[in-house]
């Protein structure tokens, strides 16, 4: 069975509160909450193992408040029993200290859902970590059918450690595909990636040019000399652009989401690129591939956390998403 490694160096607690509308400076009252094991990388892992794909989890977790992530952990492997699905196995790094809780806030702004984040502080990790951590790298590689490298980096592990973990990476394997951004998503533009998806945002934030069009982002791609195989920008509500490198041609493709009642944007992107990932390996066709992880997308936004929907739900949303082959 079709192995993917997944990475998270910096999970988080999600705690995501619903409201009404939120009011600064006055008293809020929840409509619900819920608390959450998570990390983009480990968000990944989990719907790539709803679509049947076995999953290694890995990074670094505080040893001090891991409870909720063990009992994620024992709920994956009773699914992986009981429905067939994927395994999403556990070979975090264990380290001193606490994962961070992140707490997303999310109301009904006049009609238009928003989600407000307050990102906590957790543990640090140390040059011991990180020599436990690449150990587990260079065991785990190899055995993989592909590597994600998902989420912000934990604090103590600084640019030069990411950008050595992409040298390990890239030596060992062909089917990198990363998720980050600011001076990571910098980083790790240099290297021949086989995926990689920023957002229009984090482009220009990185690099200080527009790319809202097409054109700007082929011309950005072009002047920094990219050679990632399948570089995914994502445009909100706009969709996405898709530029495959396929042998000596490129590609280009368009992918428009239905319209949804936005409840929360938490794992949006974490699922398109799952859906991306689980496409590419199955070999679909480009459109196939594009369309199903759009349609996941756009699911993840109508819901509080993230999941596979059923088949005729999915389906219905394949067939609101409008996709085309611009070159």
């Amino acid at each position: 069975m079709t192995q993917v490694l997944c990475i998270t160096l910096n999970p988080a607690i999600d705690l995501t509160v619903s409201l009404d509308e939120l009011k600064l400076g006055a008293v809020n009252r929840a409509v619900s909450s819920q608390m959450d094991a998570a990390g983009k990388g480990l968000n990944g892992a989990q719907i790539l193992a709803d679509l049947g794909v076995d999953t290694v989890a890995t990074g670094f977790l505080g040893g001090d408040n891991d409870g909720i992530f063990n009992r994620l952990f024992g709920e994956r492997e009773a699914l992986n029993h009981s429905e067939n699905l994927g395994q999403v196995v556990d070979n975090f790094v264990r380290v001193a200290g606490i994962t961070r809780t992140n707490i997303k806030l999310t109301d009904d702004y006049y009609g238009i859902g928003r989600t407000t984040d307050v990102n906590g502080q957790g543990f640090v990790v140390t040059e011991t970590d990180k020599l436990h951590f690449f150990e587990q790298v260079a065991q785990l590689a190899p055995t993989c059918d592909a590597v994600l490298i998902a989420g912000s980096l934990a604090t103590g592990f600084g640019l030069s450690d990411f950008d050595h973990l992409l040298t390990v990476l890239t030596d060992i394997h062909d089917k990198v595909a990363v998720d980050v951004s600011g001076e990571a998503l910098k980083i790790a533009m240099r290297y021949p990636l086989w995926l990689i998806k920023p957002n229009t945002d984090e482009l220009t934030e990185v690099f200080g040019v527009p790319v809202e069009s097409l054109d700007e982002q082929v011309a950005l791609f072009d002047e920094i000399h990219s050679d990632i195989e399948h570089i995914f920008v994502s445009m909100g509500e706009r969709g996405v652009h898709w530029l495959r490198r396929h042998g000596e041609t490129r590609e280009l493709y368009r992918a428009v989401p239905p319209t949804m009642k936005i409840k929360s944007t938490v794992g949006a992107g974490d699922t398109f690129v799952a859906g991306m990932i689980f496409g590419l390996l199955a070999n679909d066709e480009p459109q196939t591939a594009l369309v199903r992880a759009t349609a996941l997308s756009a699911h993840a936004v109508s819901i509080i956390g993230f999941k596979v929907p059923e088949q005729d739900v999915l389906n219905d949303l394949i067939e609101q998403v409008a996709v085309e082959k611009l070159a």
